[in-house]
């Protein structure tokens, strides 16, 4: 099992800047791929940063302006978001995969909500 505690939304003007932590604990060693989804209000949850092993893929909305990082004890993801827009407003989710798939754990959520 792991448990995944994110930090770090909140309300921001356009243009400002948001960083987003995820602590993760229990069963840490399994972990795979650590990395965050947003979902808008009415809309899918959808990927947008991921980060397993060396490997990094964002979405191409995100690119160039979010950046994901994972602490060296593996335990930790970051996301910081700059040049915020107001369609980044949405709830953001940590997510952990373990064993190459085989689980599959979310956060809480976290509410970011950029004003334009």
């Amino acid at each position: 099992q792991v448990q995944l505690v994110e930090s770090g939304g909140g309300l921001v003007q356009a243009g400002g800047s948001l960083r987003l932590s995820c602590l993760a604990s229990g069963s840490i060693s399994e972990i795979t791929s650590m990395g965050w989804y947003r979902q808008a209000q009415g809309e899918q949850r959808v990927l947008v940063a991921i980060i397993s092993g060396n490997r990094i893929d964002r979405a191409d909305s995100v690119k160039g302006r979010f950046t994901i990082s994972r602490n060296s004890a593996k335990n930790m993801v970051a996301l910081q978001m700059n040049s915020l827009k107001p369609e980044d407003t949405a709830v953001y989710y940590c997510n952990a995969v373990t064993n190459w798939g085989r689980n599959n754990y979310w956060g809480q959520g976290t509410q970011v909500t950029v004003s334009s």
